[in-house]
């Protein structure tokens, strides 16, 4: 008995549907991305491993998938040495933010700074498959680089009020800074744990503060650092006070005023600008990736409960590590596949995504179809979606045909119609039925646009 298809955990088949839909996420942030002067480039699938590896910290480096080397990769293989670097030298990309700096110092003769581009590709993760956590997803990248500026900070709030705007879902934006993150490191007597502190209150959302606490214990920090941490994380208030409670702590630590005065920066520019999404300070963002190191932000739904669906930050020098130093760059990532699932469980998206055609024109026979032939060439000259059905069958099928795939205007156009020059078209959902002559595309367009 042959097996049953199937497809790899943490992957999903998407049906016209499902395309229709995800493609009405794409075209809404392309659509914001280039509104704001930013011009879109691609990367492939695959990298170096060297590219990809000590850029997400060890728990990253751990869900990267590896490229077997082609041929017979164990021909050559010494299994006395690590076994992982000699049979594979690439693997899947992890996010878009790594290849894009290396795009960026690749290609940095061919680029004008700062260089403002968007991505919208997936990418692949060996992570554990739960509720909103996916293997392969995708990613929609915005970054700027080549500017310390925060308008670049500004300018993704901007987009992300815009972006979930148009798709109407309630959100919060949660903005920090790396410096804060190592100032609370410095004041708590643990500068040399700085990873371990951030990794541990990346989890806070997650695993609660009781967990977070004991992991800091665990990674070596005293108990006395630890209470000094706790009061931030459970810190309250709007984001002006806690603006200014954090000034009083950060007294000893240039690193962490440093970060609070961009925070305030930010905050102003944000009233400035008038955005309105919501916009909170939240000390216990860390976001676990090492690249990091000004402001960072999270986006999550106010009326759905899923992990971030967007997230991004400042950061001063990963193409340093590709040997371009200093060159600042901002980001986030939209998540396609959260949004998705969360529009989806919202009923957010329009009707009628999925429909192919905005007409069908019943196939009545050899003849018919050919007089058909010039009305449907102008009809979608015209930008109207339109096809005629492939069989000379029964009408009812084809009418099954349009209803199952949302198509809201039929044509039957038959021997009578031929004689007289005429295209007969139906409104299939209010039953209005209208007759216009074969010249009169400008007609047809106007009826089934309406």
């Amino acid at each position: 008995m042959a097996q049953k298809p199937s497809i790899p955990k943490g992957t999903r088949d998407f049906g016209q549907q499902e395309m229709a839909e995800r493609n009405y996420i794409f075209d809404t942030v392309r659509s914001v991305f280039v509104s704001h002067g930013y011009a879109q480039i691609e990367t492939p699938s695959m990298e170096n491993l060297s590219t990809l590896l000590g850029k997400y910290g060890d728990e990253g480096d751990k869900l990267l998938f590896r490229i077997l080397n082609s041929g017979d990769a164990f021909a050559q293989v010494d299994f006395d040495k690590p076994l992982t670097a000699q049979v594979c030298e690439k693997g899947l990309r992890y996010d878009l933010t790594v290849p894009f700096a290396r795009y960026v110092v690749q290609h940095q003769n061919e680029i004008s700074f700062p260089f403002k581009r968007f991505q919208i590709q997936p990418v692949w993760r060996a992570d554990r498959p739960q509720k909103g956590r996916y293997r392969e997803f995708y990613q929609c990248d915005v970054d700027a680089i080549g500017s310390r500026s925060q308008l670049c900070e500004l300018e993704l709030v901007q987009m992300i009020d815009e972006v979930f705007g148009k798709l109407g879902l309630n959100v919060v934006v949660k903005i920090n800074n790396r410096k804060v993150l190592t100032g609370l490191a410095e004041i708590c007597g643990a500068a040399d744990k700085v990873v371990d502190i951030t990794v541990a209150i990346d989890k806070l959302d997650k695993v609660g503060l009781d967990a977070v606490k004991a992991e800091m214990l665990e990674k070596g920090l005293s108990a006395e650092a630890v209470a000094k941490l706790e009061p931030v994380l459970l810190l309250q208030g709007d984001n002006a006070g806690k603006l200014s409670k954090m000034r009083t702590l950060m007294e000893g630590s240039p690193a962490g005023l440093a970060g609070l005065d961009e925070l305030e920066e930010l905050f102003g520019l944000i009233g400035d600008a008038g955005v309105g999404v919501e916009c909170e300070l939240d000390l216990s963002l860390a976001r676990g990736l090492n690249y990091y190191t000004g402001a960072i932000f999270e986006v999550k739904s106010l009326d759905w409960e899923i992990g971030s669906i967007s997230g991004g930050g400042r950061y001063d020098n990963l193409t340093g590590i590709f040997g371009l130093p200093d060159m600042s760059g901002v980001g986030i990532s939209f998540g396609a596949d959260r949004i998705y699932d969360v529009l989806k469980g919202l009923d957010k998206f329009p009707k009628g995504l999925e429909s192919s055609a905005r007409i069908l024109f019943a196939n009545m026979g050899r003849n018919e179809t050919a007089y058909l032939f010039p009305v449907v060439s102008a009809l979608r000259a015209g930008g109207v979606s339109a096809e005629i059905y492939p069989d000379n069958c029964k009408l009812k099928k084809q009418f099954d045909y349009a209803e199952r795939k949302g198509i809201p205007f039929l044509s039957i156009t038959g021997g009578d119609e031929m004689a007289a020059g005429t295209i007969q078209v139906k409104d299939l959902a209010s039953g209005e039925q209208k007759v216009f002559s074969k010249e009169d595309v400008r007609g047809i367009i106007s009826f089934i646009s309406e």
